[in-house]
């Protein structure tokens, strides 16, 4: 292997350049990603971090559970330089109708929502007291670029209690005017950018953010539709 992570084979005349993209998948729960596990080959195991075989490239699938803390405990273990993309992939509640449930979706810039401080009645972002900015992503392969292109890029929020009351709905809309919402894209997004790996987060939507009723979320074929999606952009990046 040279300098540039390549791996060069003399035939008669030709030299063929086969380059080894070491991607790491992270994931709340194992439930998200169990079809994309269950059909490649496993390498390894150790506690909550898969190494998997997709034709030549290994890819690494961890674990976090679920929520902020978690996500940035278990990042914080796993990211290194070794990687040449991180991949946040899982479910989302969407606060637009318009985007259908099921629906893959790129998470383009994501926030920390319910950060901040208290004024009186009024609630102050982190970003607006200047803790910490809003967060958008950063990928730099022109393939991943493309594939991404031909899904609708949305604005997330980050959340540890997502939301459920009509109330509270209406008061985070209009604060943060955002699509989705999850529990963990905000601390994927910060871990990496500080780690300066190129990133994305893939989501498809489960759920409404609305009161909370489960006979209305469609988590089975959001699911399908992020492992399928997920297939599709490894085997072409």
């Amino acid at each position: 292997m040279d300098a540039d992570g390549f791996f060069s084979i003399q035939t008669d005349k030709i030299h063929l350049y086969i380059w080894q993209m070491k991607v790491l998948i992270v994931s709340a729960t194992k439930f998200e990603v169990a079809p994309l596990l269950k059909n490649f080959k496993k390498i390894r195991s150790e506690k909550n971090l898969y190494s998997v075989r997709f034709k030549k490239n290994t890819i690494d699938v961890l674990i976090t559970g679920v929520g902020m803390t978690t996500t940035a405990f278990h990042i914080g273990k796993t990211l290194n330089k070794k990687y040449d993309l991180a991949i946040n992939a899982g479910v989302a509640g969407s606060f637009k109708k318009n985007i259908l449930l099921g629906s893959v979706v790129n998470v383009v810039s994501d926030c920390f929502a319910d950060f901040g401080a208290e004024d009186g009645d009024k609630f102050l972002t982190a970003e607006e007291i200047r803790l910490v900015a809003s967060i958008k992503y950063q990928v730099t392969s022109i393939n991943a670029k493309k594939i991404l292109s031909n899904i609708p890029q949305v604005k997330g929020i980050t959340v540890n209690t997502v939301h459920g009351n009509p109330a509270s709905i209406k008061k985070i809309v209009r604060k943060f005017h955002p699509d989705i919402e999850s529990m963990e894209g905000a601390a994927f997004f910060f871990a990496c950018i500080h780690e300066e790996i190129p990133c994305v987060q893939i989501r498809t939507i489960s759920n409404y953010v609305e009161r909370r009723n489960k006979k209305n979320w469609q988590m089975d074929l959001a699911i399908k539709n992020l492992n399928l999606f997920l297939c599709q952009f490894l085997d072409r990046i």
